[in-house]
């Protein structure tokens, strides 16, 4: 100790020296410049300190702990529940000089060698011994046979590498188009007092003109407010509307296109390829659904298209339901769009038949719940008939169920007739202003009879049958069935007034429609709400084929193309249709094409040209249905042979099958 105080001792005074020179009592002057140092305590050295052994062996003793120097030591914080000033007890002694985060292991780690273990890795501790064994001859060896296999590297955060692509950007191009620019004209005229006067007069006349034309249409009182109510929704319109009319229907039609396309390219294209795989069987593709949004209460009560106009047809919209008889409607469709009526007529009373004029196909009849026949023409302006039967000029007194147009009388006067359920079919004919009645035939209650005097019995006279529907022959222009409630259908004639041809036995309920074939003259179909389909020899009174559909039968109708397939609508809101040349037994497509199960529909028809349907329901809808290939199958040509085509393929159709029915007959007889 004494050795090293002794050399820190002389150290020091040599640094003295160097700096500042001899002391005074040595007799040394300071040098030049030590000025500053006058009035300065100097240190002096170790040896010249006036310490004792003692003093020097003493040792102070200097305790390290883990406090940090640089802590706080009188941080404070707010208490809320003494609601005062703390000091903190404790403080973060903890002061971080170097992190630094890994995941190197130590090769013999349990950690190690489970890692090992998962890829497959040799022992470390294996290969070091066999090197150490192998002394210091066999290392060159052994790093010879290192270098031939291929070290597997382990990967870490230390050995990685970045990769990035660029994808290529597209290159910016600029397209144009020029319109040519529309035609110009200059237009210049100069007007003087005598033109304007010429343009205010005839605009008057034309004024005069429709004043007279208004006053010379008798009105009736009962109708003024309804045509007042007509004014206030449909105002006459300018000659600048109607010009527009035409070019905004045609849009609209676009318009209805492009949004319903691929319905559209479903009714010209699409053909069900599965009809292929099943020979026996059909399906029904739903196309368009129209609806009118005022019309949503009311049933459909009847369907017809037009003959001269193929993608339009007539509802009749009413109720069947007699306890909520109300406002009927008159509606005009077209498939070019399905969005949007084309003509609508309300009225006062339900609708419940309508048959459009073949060759005049702006005519429609129509029959009311009320009784009333009518004539609307689509030509005209107005929204009132331009025939309407009234109580003075024979009305019926219930329901009218059926009208169909007829052949022009002698005198070229239109006329149709109408059947109801007072037992009256009528014959109708437009003469000039009003509607002429004629009674064709009274529908009586056959074989209801009474006991007269002495036992006879007479036969009862006043009773009358209710006519529910009927059709006229196709052919024979005086021939036509009637069909009743009570379920008979009767062959009259219009020479006959008194008696019918022939009474058939038909269903146990109403006759909800009776239909002659397009193409047999002796066949005609007929439907009840007794569940049954029936089809019918007029010349046999017994039915050639019965089918049960197991709901009430609201409609039925024949197609147009063949003369062995028909199609039914039931209440239980499937469509049943039949091709008796495949399968006399069964339908070969039976259908829901209703949402709701409750859902009832009314009436079926076919489109005269199209292979489509259309199905009415009581909610006010109509479905569009298209009939797959199996539904209108053809007989296959056979190669070097053509098929005849005609009416007399098709009646050659029925009457097979009819033949194989009268045969048992005809042997007993």
């Amino acid at each position: 100790m004494s050795t090293f105080f002794s050399q820190t001792n002389m150290l020091l005074m040599s640094v003295w020296s160097c700096f500042f020179g001899q002391d005074e009592e040595d007799g040394t002057e300071m040098g030049e410049g030590d000025e500053w140092m006058q009035g300065k305590t100097l240190i002096k050295p170790l040896d010249q300190l006036d310490l004792t052994e003692a003093e020097l062996k003493e040792e102070f003793t200097r305790i390290l702990t883990a406090n940090n120097p640089h802590a706080p030591q009188n941080i404070v914080r707010y208490s809320f529940k003494e609601r005062s000033y703390k000091p903190i007890s404790s403080v973060d002694q903890l002061a971080v000089h170097f992190v630094l985060e890994g995941n190197l292991l130590h090769q013999d780690s349990d950690e190690a060698r489970r890692q090992r273990a998962k890829q497959g890795l040799p022992e470390g501790g294996e290969d070091a011994g066999d090197v150490e064994e192998g002394g210091g001859e066999e290392r060159a060896d052994s790093v010879e046979s290192k270098v031939g296999k291929k070290e597997q590297k382990i990967t870490n955060q230390f050995n990685f590498s970045e990769r990035a692509s660029q994808t290529l950007n597209n290159p910016l191009r600029e397209r144009g188009c020029q319109t040519e620019p529309p035609p110009r004209a200059n237009f210049s005229a100069t007007a003087n007092q005598w033109e304007i006067y010429d343009v205010y007069l005839e605009v008057l006349q034309k004024q005069e003109k429709n004043k007279e034309k208004a006053k010379a249409v008798p009105k009736k009182d009962d109708d003024k407010g309804r045509e007042l109510k007509t004014f206030l929704l449909f105002p006459p319109q300018s000659d600048d509307i109607t010009k527009v009319a035409k070019v905004a229907k045609i849009i609209e039609r676009m318009v209805n296109q492009n949004t319903f396309d691929d319905i559209a390219q479903d009714f010209k294209y699409f053909e069900d390829a599965s009809d292929e795989y099943r020979e026996q069987e059909g399906t029904l593709l739903p196309l368009w659904k129209f609806q009118y949004d005022k019309a949503k209460r009311l049933s459909v009560t009847a369907l017809c298209w037009n003959e001269s106009y193929k993608d339009l047809f007539a509802v009749g919209l009413g109720s069947y339901d007699f306890t909520k008889q109300g406002r009927g409607m008159l509606v005009f469709y077209s498939l070019k769009n399905s969005t949007f009526p084309e003509y609508i007529y309300p009225t006062t009373s339900g609708i419940l038949c309508l048959d459009i004029h073949k060759h005049l196909p702006y005519l429609v009849a129509v029959g009311f719940y009320d009784g009333c026949v009518a004539v609307y023409n689509l030509k005209e302006e107005t929204l009132q008939p331009i025939y309407k039967s009234t109580a003075k000029s024979g009305k019926h007194t219930d329901p009218v169920w059926q009208v169909k147009w007829q052949k022009d009388d002698m005198d070229n006067n239109h006329n149709f007739f109408s059947v109801s359920s007072d037992g009256r079919v009528v014959s109708w004919t437009l003469v000039k202003n009003e509607l002429v009645f004629t009674d064709i035939i009274k529908l009586s209650l056959a074989g209801a009879v009474s006991e007269g005097p002495e036992g006879v019995q007479l036969p009862i006279m006043g009773k009358t049958s209710c006519g529910t529907s009927f059709d006229f022959h196709k052919q024979i222009d005086y021939l036509f069935l009637v069909g009743t409630e009570e379920g008979k259908i009767h062959k009259c004639s219009k020479a006959y007034s008194s008696q019918f041809l022939e009474t058939y036995n038909a269903h146990n309920m109403a006759v909800d429609a009776v239909k002659w074939n397009h193409f047999h003259t002796k066949v005609f179909i007929s439907c009840s709400s007794d569940w049954t389909v029936k089809i019918w020899d007029h010349t046999i009174k017994t039915p050639m084929f019965t089918f049960d559909l197991n709901a009430s039968v609201g409609d039925v109708a024949w197609s147009p193309y063949s003369s062995t397939v028909f199609a039914a609508v039931t209440t239980d809101g499937k469509v049943h249709t039949f091709d008796l040349s495949i399968n006399k037994y069964e339908a070969i497509c039976q259908q829901p094409v209703v949402a709701k199960k409750k859902t009832k529909l009314t009436h079926i028809e076919f489109n005269p040209v199209y292979p489509i349907i259309i199905v009415g329901d009581d909610r006010g809808y109509v479905t569009s249905l298209k009939l797959s290939p199996n539904l209108r199958k053809k007989p296959k040509e056979k190669k070097g042979q053509e098929l005849p085509k005609g009416p007399e393929v098709e009646i050659a159709k029925m009457e097979k099958l009819l033949s194989l029915l009268r045969e048992p007959e005809n042997s007993n007889a």
